[in-house]
């Protein structure tokens, strides 16, 4: 009689067993040490099991489907010869890389940085423009790039075979599930082309991969095996993040699964507390810290090869653009602290707010008072200067022989526009295209005017009576007589507005960039010029304003005119895809799609898994007796099926309660999750079939039969096309 595992009597409670075993006695360390099977149905007779495949069938099958995978994506690799989709942006940013051109992305650097390296070391010199989708590449090399997207997402069809056959220890799950990545005409298409997806999916099967094979170790805890594919599972979530943002929903995947290995550890009592901390402190270094020294080091890289002034200058601060070589700010030398009499420009944070702006032109009848216009403006001019002034004097501020004196938060004062020498003035008529704004103009002649020039000027997170900082001070004008903040809406003008974009006065205090401003251009002749250098943010403070640049990007995407968008229960149904190529009247067209009946077989199998789950579930909780061979497909079933489907959940599901443009490609990690599980559910399906069957040749050919069957029902749709 084997021992009984010590502390189980006390209430310790069983561990669940790893995915496709059977019970495991408990080692020292809290791991398992051997498997012990039965066979024996209770009161019966044994039933003979399915023979297991030779050991040498899975390296052969690894190598074939491999070989498929990598054919299928490199095949006619190079066509078409011109820009197809999204290429015309991430091949863009690749090209702005190699010259070390700054430029602004909704997304994290990585997967551009390796696009943009993957040019590089192929010969591609970055001077394609890569203007629109149609474009012909000419003598451009663009292999290097396409090549490397094609190799990474020919690695996701290996990646899931491995990641099946360890969760369920049958091969022809794990072929299944191969077979269904190799032909589905979707996955093909999305990994020939220069995008982030291909990248993005490589290092988030990496992670589930490395995340499962971590769990097979859990009997050798602490073993060079378990800590490398912990650490390869922290690298994998870096890159996943990296490459988008939708990576952290694999992080999430992980981290609950960490979460419910320590919640068995801690239940095991014959761990000691000591061993149980070193179990935590490990998976914090692995899957929190070293993630996090990799995500930040991508950053670090991207912002010391970017170095050149660019495209993208205008969404980040002034701060951050006095770094960049060739911008206006670039060693350029001003006053640090704001003293009245200064010549300023005034920038909006809002992502390209543009400058406080004014000109001679007047609002048109109808639109408010007929007073002079106070937009933003996108670009650098003579009118986004404006002198500050004091609100209760005539002090002649440019007098040499006048004592300085500079603005403090709080301090009331008045904005006279240097080319019209009209205030800055808001009063209760409403803003031209924003409802409930009050509307923004220039008055009064030379500098004279009324009580509704006075602002109040304030600086975020500073008490009364500090100075103001150029470039680093963020402030907000209160207008003194109605209590409104200036702003920027972000909405542009009709032409006679210059379509520039509108400045109101809300009365809402909501505090947004859109309320916030800094001062750029700082000429003041009476005060000393520093270096711009002494004044740049850290890099900490860059981190944190390009994430917070790139979540409002994100947030703000919209359609562009006649773009084909979707829905995400459009998505599973394979209901609508996407034009890649066509649009131009090109001699090549391509059209992302999935194939039909590997989508609507993943989606049926959804429902068959949540129903062989509940009945499984019933069964067990019944007492119901099972044969050990049915229990092992059980457990296969709740564990193995159970991760795959929380990691579909978890790629799908946060869609529906996104506010920004979707389109069908974003499914596709959902769409690897669903794959492995048709591969696990139907296996199991067939191997429940076959156990109530017998003898067991019928067995057999009834499993054999089933999986042939489903095997050409996939590859169907491919050789119709042929």
């Amino acid at each position: 009689m084997r021992r009984a595992r010590p502390g189980a009597a006390r209430g310790g409670g069983p561990r669940m067993p790893a995915a496709g075993g059977g019970q495991a006695e408990v080692g020292p360390r809290g791991g398992p040490l051997r498997r012990r099977e039965s066979r024996r149905v209770p009161g019966g007779p044994a039933r003979p099991a399915a023979a297991a495949p030779p050991a040498a069938a899975r390296p052969a099958a690894l190598a074939l489907v491999t070989l498929l995978s990598f054919a299928s994506r490199f095949h006619r690799l190079p066509e078409p010869p011109h820009v197809c989709w999204d290429e015309t942006h991430f091949g863009k940013m690749g090209s702005y890389y190699i010259n070390r051109t700054f430029f602004f992305d909704v997304h994290p650097p990585l997967g551009k940085m390796l696009i943009g390296l993957a040019g590089y070391l192929s010969g591609y010199d970055g001077t394609f423009p890569f203007q629109k989708p149609g474009d012909r590449y000419e003598r451009h090399n663009y292999m290097g790039m396409r090549g490397f997207c094609a190799f990474l997402g020919s690695c996701l069809v290996p990646f899931a075979y491995l990641t099946v056959l360890e969760l369920s220890k049958s091969l022809p799950a794990a072929l299944l599930t191969a077979f269904i990545l190799i032909f589905d005409t979707g996955c093909i298409t999305l990994s020939q082309y220069i995008l982030l997806d291909p990248i993005l999916m490589f290092f988030l099967m990496g992670a589930v991969l490395s995340m499962v094979k971590s769990n097979s170790c859990a009997d050798r805890p602490f073993s060079a095996s378990w800590w490398f594919w912990l650490s390869l599972t922290g690298v994998n979530l870096a890159g996943a993040t990296g490459v988008k943002f939708v990576g952290l929903f694999v992080v999430l995947l992980v981290g609950l699964n960490t979460i419910y290995d320590l919640w068995d550890l801690l239940g095991n009592l014959s761990l000691s507390l000591v061993m149980f901390g070193k179990h935590l402190l490990a998976r914090v270094l692995c899957l929190i810290l070293l993630p996090l020294a990799l995500y930040t080091a991508m950053f670090a890289v991207h912002f010391t090869v970017l170095n050149k002034s660019g495209p993208g200058d205008g969404f980040f601060s002034s701060a951050f653009q006095s770094q960049l070589i060739g911008n206006n700010l670039h060693n350029v030398s001003v006053p640090e602290h704001l003293a009245y009499g200064s010549v300023v420009t005034m920038k909006n944070l809002r992502m390209a707010g543009g400058y406080l702006h004014s000109h001679w032109h007047l609002y048109p009848e109808g639109i408010g008072a007929r007073q002079q216009q106070v937009t933003a403006y996108l670009h650098k001019d003579s009118n986004n200067l404006w002198i500050v002034k004091k609100h209760d004097s005539g002090t002649d501020l440019s007098d040499p022989s006048s004592p300085v004196e500079f603005v403090r938060h709080g301090d009331i004062i008045r904005l006279e526009h240097k080319e019209t020498s009209r205030n800055l003035h808001s009063h209760q008529h409403e803003a031209p295209l924003t409802r409930k704004h009050f509307q923004v103009t220039g008055y009064g002649i030379n500098g004279t005017g009324d009580s509704n020039d006075f602002w109040r000027i304030e600086v975020v997170g500073r008490k009364t009576g500090k100075l103001i900082k150029v470039l680093r001070s963020q402030v907000r004008l209160t207008h003194v007589a109605t209590g409104c903040i200036l702003g920027s809406s972000g909405k542009t003008l009709p032409k006679w507005g210059w379509e520039q974009v509108e400045v109101t006065c809300t009365p809402y205090l909501k505090e947004t960039p859109n309320s916030l401003w800094n001062f750029e251009d700082h000429i003041n002749p009476k005060l000393p010029n520093i270096s711009l250098d002494v004044l740049k943010p850290s890099f900490a403070e860059i981190l944190l304003e390009s994430h917070m640049v790139m979540i409002r990007g994100n947030s703000g995407l919209k359609p562009k005119d006649n773009e084909v968008t979707s829905k995400p229960w459009h998505w599973p149904i394979n209901y609508q895809g996407l034009r890649f190529s066509g649009v131009n009247e090109t001699d090549y067209r391509v059209y992302l799609l999935g194939n039909p009946v590997i989508w609507w077989l993943n989606l049926v199998t959804i429902g068959l898994y949540l129903l062989i789950t509940v009945s499984t579930a019933v069964a067990l909780k019944r007492g119901v007796q099972l044969t050990s061979e049915l229990k092992e497909l059980s457990r296969v079933v709740l564990r193995g099926g159970g991760q795959i489907t929380l990691g579909w959940l978890l790629h799908y599901l946060p869609f529906f309660m996104m506010g920004r443009v979707l389109y069908f490609h974003h499914y596709f990690p959902a769409m690897l999750f669903s794959s492995m599980l048709t591969g696990i559910t139907w296996d199991t399906l067939l191997k429940f079939c076959a156990a109530f069957l017998s003898p067991s040749t019928t067995a057999r050919k009834v499993y054999g039969g089933g999986f042939l069957a489903l095997v050409l029902l996939i590859v169907y749709r491919i050789l119709l096309a042929m």
